[in-house]
């Protein structure tokens, strides 16, 4: 029983602009390596990002690039099973990687997220934020650090292994697989997400000048399972903001959905906020992946 876990922290709303890589190896459920590397994304810093994680422009500056890292990941990542919690750090390699002009990574990928929604009744439809598994598992960690978030991506797949006596490969199929809560996945007219979906739990608000109708990026998000809120609320967990928009981040013109949600953010709430790119991007793989 063999696998990897990673996490990534981000400058700014642009999944590709990865600021932390933290790798840990994993056999017999024993940590067998563990490596991280502060990255420069050639990118700027979004302060509600930096709010997250503590990381500054000024703490990278001399730090790899993401292609002076790549030979060291292909060793540490390809050819393995991959874990990460949520589909997020996913995404952020694979948008990393071809923003560099470099050819993706051959790994066989597995969500820990989906892991503990079909392994805990508590986690099933919400609650499956990394922190709060850990919890549930009695793993503690500082949180929003890359290498101590991948090592508790690993110890939540550790943990549904002991707990269900599946392997990792019997996880690689059975979150393909519904939940199987009971719960009617017959789409609500008020959008709460298809409960099989692999971000159920999620709130989404979107903000600024979308390339789809709203109407239609509000059905894309109930697909994959998030709910869909008009303005941002202590429940919001994600901010998609038009491509065109993000930019604005760095500047002075910001939306009040896009100031609300950094006021949150301060006062502790975690919101992800994504360009209008990488939330279709999370539609496709979750598509692919059957939900």
């Amino acid at each position: 029983m063999e696998f990897v876990a990673i996490d990534v922290e981000t400058a700014n709303p642009n999944m590709a602009s990865i600021c932390q890589i933290g790798v840990v190896s994993f056999r017999q459920g024993v940590i067998t390596h563990e490596w991280a590397s502060l990255v420069n994304p050639r990118d700027w810093f979004f302060a509600g990002n930096v709010d997250v994680h503590g990381i500054t422009d000024e703490m990278v500056k001399d730090a790899p690039s993401v292609p002076q890292l790549q030979d060291r990941l292909r060793k540490l990542l390809e050819d393995k099973t991959v874990v990460s919690h949520t589909p997020f750090d996913r995404l952020a390699i694979n948008q990393a990687f071809e923003a560099h002009g470099l050819p993706p990574l051959q790994v066989q990928w597995l969500d820990s997220a989906r892991v503990a929604r079909r392994t805990w009744d508590e986690v099933s439809q919400r609650g499956y934020g990394l922190a709060n598994v850990c919890r549930l598992i009695g793993h503690e960690f500082k949180h929003h650090d890359a290498l101590e978030d991948a090592k508790a991506a690993g110890q939540v797949l550790l943990a549904a292994m002991d707990r269900t006596g599946l392997s990792v490969v019997d996880w690689i199929s059975r979150v393909e697989q519904p939940i199987s809560t009971g719960v009617s996945s017959t789409k609500p007219q008020t959008r709460c997400g298809n409960p099989n979906g692999p971000l159920f739990g999620e709130v989404v608000v979107f903000t600024g000048a979308l390339k789809v109708p709203r109407r239609e990026a509000a059905d894309f998000a109930d697909q994959i399972g998030c709910a869909v809120a008009a303005n941002v609320t202590k429940r919001t967990t994600m901010l998609v903001v038009g491509d065109q928009d993000v930019t604005r981040l760095a500047g002075h013109t910001k939306s009040s959905k896009h100031r609300k949600a950094e006021q949150l953010i301060a006062e502790g709430q975690s919101i992800r906020i994504l360009r209008e790119t990488d939330f279709m991007v999370l539609v496709s793989m979750g598509k692919a992946s059957g939900s």
